[in-house]
């Protein structure tokens, strides 16, 4: 069941018992935006998304470079096991996958153009993988926070979907549903490429824009 690259979801009652509270320290400030890096709700006026694009370290630096973006975290989303550890999420074991929260004011970027730059820089084709990353914790996702937010999703994913199909480039296979918990990772992974300039990187542009 737990192979190598663990690409089949655990259920439930197999995802590994986590804890009851976070057991590690978060920085008060985001090192690049010197925003609140946790925060329970967004400022007023401001909206939060959830992005699922393989590794979550450059997937954040993505959306921090936006204007717009007020704060960006890193974390686990769309599992079972509370408060999971990095290493118990790339075990597959608790159904997560590395999911971005991204805090955002509306009158500056919109929803849309967010969701637009989700489906840019990675392959939604990809079934439980993200190029040479493998594995559960690396699928697609996008979980929304709002009716609002769910309309757009959803639309542009079938005007994604449909481009792509016409170039015959495969199906897209993101996950589109309510934003579940979100755990955050570890201190160490927060702005992990601010802190790693030379680290490890895996988005590109897929060459495929949103029709004019």
């Amino acid at each position: 069941m737990f192979s190598r690259h663990k690409t089949e979801l655990v259920t439930p009652d197999q995802a590994l018992p986590g804890r009851s509270e976070r057991n590690f320290h978060l920085a008060e400030r985001h090192k690049v935006l010197d925003a609140p890096l946790v925060t329970d709700e967004a400022p007023a006026g401001y909206e939060v998304a959830f992005f699922g694009l393989g590794c979550f370290w450059g997937a954040e630096e993505i959306y921090w470079e936006i204007p717009g973006v007020w704060s960006t975290s890193v974390g686990y989303a769309g599992g079972s096991t509370p408060n999971p550890t990095y290493d118990e999420v790339c075990s597959g074991r608790t159904a997560h996958t590395e999911a971005v929260r991204i805090v955002f004011d509306p009158s500056k970027v919109s929803y849309a153009d967010l969701v637009k730059k989700f489906f840019e820089v990675h392959d939604p084709t990809q079934v439980m993988r993200q190029g040479n990353d493998i594995g559960t914790q690396y699928r697609s996702a996008i979980y929304f926070t709002t009716p609002e937010q769910e309309q757009v999703a959803r639309d542009l994913t079938k005007v994604y979907g449909e481009e792509l199909k016409r170039r015959r480039l495969g199906d897209i296979t993101t996950e589109v549903r309510e934003a579940p918990t979100y755990y955050y990772a570890e201190d160490a992974h927060q702005q992990y490429l601010a802190k790693n300039p030379f680290g490890y990187r895996c988005h590109s542009s897929t060459g495929v824009k949103f029709p004019a």
